[in-house]
């Protein structure tokens, strides 16, 4: 098994683990609704776009991770190539899947008087019920999960694509470009998707709506992406340092092809 002691195995599984946990938990906190403007202590904005009014930055807390999510994506896709992106995105749905799952089969389950009711766990007076509490926490609409996971393939797929081809023409130059370019790209198809896919397809809301509601989510990812363009550099620094010129030079090689 020396192969699982190799620089470039240990690597893939850091990265992976590490993408593959945020991807699940952006799925898990996704769906929490937090005002950002209030959270960083301004008071709300009243944005009119497409004619719908009184927008604000009010996006589920799934989108402090989404951006991350994708700066994975493309750290990835320098050093283990499009496949190594197919694999962990697939894997990552899997998981996701399951998980649902499981939380699925755990609402279901009928829940003991004592911890429903009767014990010390309840703090707050408006919780009535924990069993309705933990439903309402984490029995999301099959909608939202549905339309969450759609986007996510989708949008791996586009920053996949986009990088792949901004590096055929920068080589290894310029890797601002290439992956905060990509991820501004996937960001975009992402933040539309999911909304088209969870409240336009299979909910009620307009298309103008969901067009309106999409700009706003992507201004804050557009935000995003271009501030933690520093942290790519700083993630190339520490990952060429701990693999060596050598073995760093034939991975993005074997990658790029």
């Amino acid at each position: 098994m020396e192969y699982l002691k190799s620089k470039s195995s240990k690597l893939f599984y850091i990265l992976g683990g590490f993408f593959i946990t945020n991807t699940l938990i952006a799925e898990f906190v996704g769906v929490k609704i937090f005002s950002l403007e209030q959270t960083l202590g301004f008071e709300p904005l009243s944005l009119s776009i497409f004619g719908i009014d009184g927008l604000g930055f009010n996006m589920t807390a799934g989108v402090l991770l989404w951006p991350v999510v994708f700066v994975m994506t493309d750290i990835i896709n320098e050093y283990f190539g499009k496949e190594g992106v197919k694999r962990l995105s697939f894997f990552a749905v899997g998981l996701i899947i399951y998980a649902f799952l499981m939380i699925f089969l755990a609402i279901k389950l009928s829940p003991n008087t004592w911890w429903d009711l009767e014990s010390g766990l309840i703090k707050q007076p408006e919780i009535v019920s924990m069993n309705d509490a933990f439903q309402s926490v984490f029995g999301q609409g099959l909608a939202i999960i549905i339309g969450s996971l759609i986007a996510f393939l989708v949008g791996q797929f586009i920053d996949v694509l986009v990088f792949q081809k901004i590096k055929k023409f920068t080589r290894e130059k310029k890797i601002w470009l290439r992956a905060t370019g990509s991820t501004l790209v996937s960001q975009l198809i992402d933040s539309f998707i999911v909304l088209l896919v969870a409240f336009y397809i299979f909910g009620d809301w307009s298309l103008t709506r969901v067009l309106a509601i999409g700009v706003v989510n992507y201004i804050y990812k557009f935000i995003m992406a271009i501030s933690l363009t520093p942290v790519i550099y700083l993630a190339h620094e520490i990952i060429d340092r701990y693999l060596g010129k050598d073995l760093a030079e034939k991975l993005k090689f074997a990658a790029s092809k």
